[in-house]
């Protein structure tokens, strides 16, 4: 029998990890970070929560980009999961490629969009506030088959 997995999405945090995401994060099985960390602590923080997936975004600094992929696959209970920072970096055909879901930020502004049986999930930002975009994280849940994704915003 398989388990469910609770993965914590965040993104765009930009050196800035709230206490109450750290709170949301709690629980998870991991924790994927679509870009943007900002600061070498952030993923400190993190992994004392969970064991943390990340990748660079365009803000990150060097230190961070010497140490972060590009993008990340991983597989979890037979789902396929693509993370990118930026959509427009996506090098791939998920579809084709085999991908369940698509993570990523950047743009600040959480969605939840299914396109040829793709999840799209942008956790938007938890980092500082950018223009009147709320600040949040998510949630998804894999069992077997089965994917719940929930934003979370505070």
């Amino acid at each position: 029998m398989m388990s469910k997995i609770k993965i914590g999405l965040i993104s765009d945090t930009h050196g800035l990890l709230r206490d109450e995401v750290k709170e949301v994060l709690k629980g998870s099985d991991l924790i994927i970070h679509a870009g943007d960390v900002g600061k070498i602590e952030v993923l400190e923080m993190l992994k004392s929560i969970a064991h943390v997936y990340a990748v660079q975004g365009n803000c990150d600094k060097e230190e961070l980009k010497k140490i972060l992929p590009k993008n990340q696959v991983l597989e979890i209970e037979g789902n396929f999961i693509y993370v990118v920072h930026d959509i427009d970096n996506l090098d791939i055909d998920p579809e084709a490629a085999g991908f369940n879901v698509i993570v990523t930020g950047h743009s600040h502004k959480p969605s939840i969009n299914i396109k040829n049986n793709i999840l799209y999930f942008n956790p938007g930002s938890a980092g500082p506030r950018r223009f009147k975009l709320p600040i949040s994280a998510g949630i998804l849940e894999i069992h077997q088959n089965d994917l719940k994704p929930k934003l979370i915003q505070f």
